[in-house]
């Protein structure tokens, strides 16, 4: 039997937006004298643990939201101090220009969990119902089809759902509004878009993969402050991405790669690329002395102005990385989401129908709306290869400031691979085990746990597809674009497949326990055919200071 839990509004996830959300909300009633029960759910072991980002941030939404954070002990230490923008071919790395939108004067390095963390405290401090461990696993709908809450996952149990000594069964929680904040490719936001026909009017969304490393570094090396993006190598010029360095206090540096999933070549790994970058002669030294200290990975939304879909539906909004609001030439979107969660907050505690209507015009209307239009043309361009999206780039900044009167339209990221046969084989060197590693010894970094005997949260729509067309057409991509691999094909190879006669047939093995969380299969798989479901509540990686 579930139990069942009534609030005013249900907050889906526990980042920046859905934790601005749920502040605002409840100093709108604090402000009105008004009862409003604000529940927040994460299905993280607790806040912060899911939270992963470069991350440099710029305060203006936090500002806004916590006028005090400097008092109350915002955990923001570590202000700019420098900005590199560098090329890299493989043994020199040429500085560029650093674009105005990366510019980060009065901006700050952060750990993006540990202000997750923070912004908890502050939401439990005026009222907010947080519930970490518990993981939306679905849509509530009322006899009109209205959303009326959110169905929590088990926490433990039985491969085939058998209760276990510590199976905890979910819960329904019933509210007038629900706010979802997954995250990037959330599997609630997926089907409130599918069933209220989110994407109708907007392009497919595109994303990237992001792949980090927290770093104790040796203080000789260590600049606190410094933030260093490149482009270029190890990349070839037909892939977009990069990486980043940043410099945090006590001799830490974040370091990340990011990479475009709407690359052609199935053989190319996005984690070993990272790898690579690292052994590059201006990064090497420093990491050589210094120690990896935590690991993790995650997907982002960057499709932009013309991929962000409708806003709200009967029932609830979406917002942050969830609607696609990550300013991509600015690399940032912790500001954008922290805004959207304030403005759905507004939007929903006026509101007094079935849907908060007013929230998406004043999200297109407002300064992020703005933001994302002027900046809209930029990752799209990259299309015409590097150099094409540095022209168009420099062109649409300088020139059009972002005004000019086209808009570049953007293709789904799993239509862009080409068949192995098509591509030139990838090779990457083995790791070193002192810069580079391999995925099983990074996974330990990340605190990665699944019940082990929960069923299995990777699910193929037909498993004979994985065969048939993943690795006969395109070489197996999933087991090079997964970060964690988690997905390995195993049997024999000759004929099609280099089997001989009487040899078992490949299988494609899911070991789902290893999963990081960051979506990438269900995004880039080429007949769309895996679906990234909620696994229990509680699971996953557990992120210290990403």
């Amino acid at each position: 039997m579930r139990e069942t839990m009534e609030f005013d509004v249900i907050v889906v996830g526990g980042g920046p937006s859905g934790l601005a959300a749920a502040i605002r909300l409840r100093q709108l009633a604090l402000g009105e004298g008004r009862d409003l029960g604000v529940c927040l759910i994460e299905k993280g072991s607790e806040i912060g643990a899911h939270i992963l980002s470069g991350a440099v941030i710029e305060t203006r939404a936090l500002d806004s939201l916590l006028p005090d954070w400097k008092a109350k002990g915002a955990p923001l230490r570590t202000p700019v101090a420098e900005d590199r923008f560098l090329f890299l071919t493989g043994r020199r790395a040429f500085s560029l220009p650093t674009p105005p939108q990366m510019h980060n004067h009065g901006n700050y390095i952060v750990s993006l969990g540990n202000l997750c963390r923070w912004l908890a405290l502050q939401a439990e401090a005026v009222g907010v119902e947080i519930f970490a461990g518990f993981a939306g696993a679905s849509l509530l709908y009322d006899d009109n089809g209205r959303v009326r809450g959110v169905g929590t996952g088990d926490m433990g149990g039985g491969r085939d759902g058998a209760p276990t000594s510590a199976h905890q069964p979910g819960v329904d929680l019933i509210a007038r509004q629900t706010i979802l904040a997954e995250g990037c490719r959330g599997s609630l936001s997926k089907a409130a878009m599918e069933r209220f026909r989110l994407r109708a009017d907007c392009d497919p969304q595109c994303y990237g993969l992001g792949i980090k490393e927290l770093w104790e570094v040796d203080p000789s090396v260590h600049k606190p402050g410094s933030v260093t993006h490149t482009i270029g190598w190890p990349l070839g010029g037909d892939v977009y991405g990069g990486s980043f360095v940043y410099h945090l206090e006590d001799h830490q540096v974040a370091a990340g790669f990011v990479v475009g999933l709407d690359y052609a070549n199935p053989g190319i790994s996005p984690f070993e690329e990272f790898q690579r970058f690292k052994t590059h002669p201006a990064f090497r030294p420093l990491f050589e002395n210094g120690r990896r200290v935590a690991f993790g990975a995650r997907a982002l939304s960057e499709g932009g102005y013309q991929s962000i879909p409708r806003l709200s539906f009967p029932g609830g909004v979406l917002v942050g990385d969830a609607a696609g609001l990550l300013n991509v030439p600015k690399i940032k979107g912790v500001h954008t989401a922290m805004q959207s969660g304030i403005l759905a907050a507004e939007a929903i505690f006026a509101e007094t129908g079935p849907e908060a209507a007013a929230y998406g015009p004043l999200v297109r209307d407002g300064w992020v709306g703005v933001e994302l239009r002027k900046a809209r043309n930029i990752r799209p361009s990259f299309r015409f290869g590097l150099w094409g999206g540095i022209a168009y780039s420099a062109l649409d900044t300088y020139v059009f400031r972002g005004c000019a009167p086209w808009t570049l339209r953007q293709r789904a990221d799993h239509a862009h691979l080409k068949p192995a046969a098509a591509c030139e084989p990838v090779v990457y060197p083995k790791p070193d085990g002192k810069v580079t590693f391999d995925r099983l010894s990074s996974l330990f970094l990340s605190g990665v746990n699944h019940e082990e005997n929960q069923p299995v949260h990777l699910r193929l729509r037909d498993a004979a597809t994985a065969v048939s067309v993943n690795l006969a057409l395109y070489g197996g991509p999933e087991q090079h674009y997964c970060p964690a691999g988690v997905y390995e094909f195993e049997g024999k190879e000759g004929d099609a497949f280099g089997r001989k006669e009487g040899d078992a047939a490949p299988i494609l093995r899911i070991n789902a326990q290893n999963c990081l969380h960051c979506k990438t299969c269900d995004i880039k798989d080429p007949t769309q055919n895996i679906d990234w479901t909620t696994p229990e509540g509680g699971g996953g990686p557990n992120y210290p200071n990403m």
